[in-house]
């Protein structure tokens, strides 16, 4: 296995490209350089593990944002400069940590980073009933 030393920013860029968490930052670059990738079929099958459910987007309960749908219950986190963040979708309300109630994922991001941040890129949400933790941009 080989090093390669890379700045904040440039570390910062890669990690908003992965699409999971088993998305790795070697997938971020042959992608980047239009390299065969082995896990192609593992990547659109992450796509579809992380589909909502036709079940929970008939849900009249859950947070809707921009054409993303999370249902009551989804658990939602990120990791910024190290540090992690959690949120919940409660009663149709997308609600962080410490009670503060927010309008889309672009706002709850923004709060924590005090910057214009692309939400769904930046969370990752667990459904209700779900294993797997997805970027919210697969999500929607």
């Amino acid at each position: 296995m080989y090093q390669i030393d890379v700045d904040f920013d440039v570390w910062k860029a890669l990690t908003s490209m992965r699409m999971s968490e088993r998305h790795t930052y070697n997938d971020v670059l042959r992608s980047l350089l239009n390299l065969e990738s082995a896990r192609e079929a593992e990547t659109e099958l992450s796509k579809l593990e992380c589909a909502v459910p036709n079940a929970f987007r008939d849900a009249r309960k859950g947070f809707h944002s921009r054409g993303l749908f999370l249902p009551d219950g989804t658990e939602l986190r990120a990791i910024y400069k190290g540090k992690a963040f959690t949120a919940q979708i409660a009663n149709g309300k997308w609600i962080d940590a410490k009670g503060t109630s927010f309008t889309s994922p672009s706002a709850a991001a923004s709060a924590i980073t005090g910057n214009n941040v692309n939400g769904l890129r930046f969370w990752e949400g667990r459904l209700p009933s779900s294993q797997n933790w997805c970027r919210l941009d697969l999500l929607s």
